[in-house]
């Protein structure tokens, strides 16, 4: 049966291959960003694939949040499924170096973004009789520090707690609370909040994606199926396990790659 699903932050990246994952598995998609040029091309390319809605949304106002929910159901009659996969990141920098508004705009938009997406969401498919919502984890999530990703880490720690929360909050009712894993993509986003200007600590993070790092191509049908199927209350859906992870570094020596310039020369990122 076809669902709705609603993807902020969907204009590009890992967002937007998720709606290209759904729309062609048949299901309707709602597309969303801040910018009304940005939600306009991505509907425009999408469209081809199935029922599409855009709209913008800057997540860091509950109002915003709930105007997706509402446009969602005035187009498509309901919401199955929310993925709160809109973030940002800061300046590669240390803490005491980072501009306020970047710091202030970082966990807007990452943390209370997430929360609104999850109070509209949550609620709304309780009064409609049920629904899945995912949160986005990212670097951070799982302990894991980095200098220069200060804010970006505190910001997916503080969701992998109030994923799980939250989850446990719902349970009893017919709507399921998740996270979805993707692990490194090298995205935009992945790859400005990575790059300094030490050029040495730059080669040893590009040394650790090519290792770890997947195109969205690969991770997003994966992630798509995943959230389709999943029955579970607080499910943790990881594309990069720690055993595979392992394995990666294992092998790292006979599997050689360079994607980070394979995205770079197909034109898929830009290193800023």
């Amino acid at each position: 049966m076809s669902q709705v699903v609603v993807i902020t932050g969907s204009t590009r990246g890992i967002g937007h291959g998720l709606a290209v994952e759904f729309l062609r598995r048949g299901h309707k998609v709602v597309v969303t960003g801040r910018s009304a040029e940005a939600v306009g091309r991505a509907v425009a390319e999408l469209g081809r694939l199935g029922p599409v809605l855009g709209q913008v949304l800057d997540v860091r106002s509950l109002a915003a949040n709930q105007a997706a929910w509402d446009a969602a159901v005035a187009k498509f009659g309901r919401v199955d499924i929310w993925i709160a996969n809109a973030a940002i990141a800061t300046d590669h920098l240390p803490f005491a170096e980072l501009p306020a508004d970047q710091v202030a705009a970082t966990l807007d938009t990452n943390l209370a973004g997430t929360l609104y997406g999850a109070r509209v969401a949550v609620a709304g498919m309780l009064a409609q009789g049920g629904g899945r919502f995912f949160t986005f984890e990212g670097f951070g999530s799982n302990d894991m520090i980095s200098p220069g990703l200060v804010v970006y880490g505190t910001t997916k720690r503080a969701i992998r707690y109030f994923t799980r929360a939250l989850a446990k909050e719902c349970e009893g009712t017919p709507v399921l609370v998740g996270a979805l894993s993707p692990g490194m993509v090298p995205t935009d986003l992945l790859l400005y909040s990575s790059r300094g200007d030490d050029p040495a600590a730059w080669a040893r993070a590009k040394r650790i994606m090519n290792i770890l790092a997947d195109r969205v191509e690969t991770v997003t049908p994966w992630l798509a199926e995943q959230a389709l199927a999943s029955t579970k209350q607080g499910a943790r859906i990881e594309w990069l396990t720690r055993g595979k992870a392992m394995r990666r570094f294992l092998l790292a020596p006979f599997r050689k790659r360079d994607l980070i310039a394979d995205l770079e020369a197909r034109g898929d990122v830009v290193v800023r």
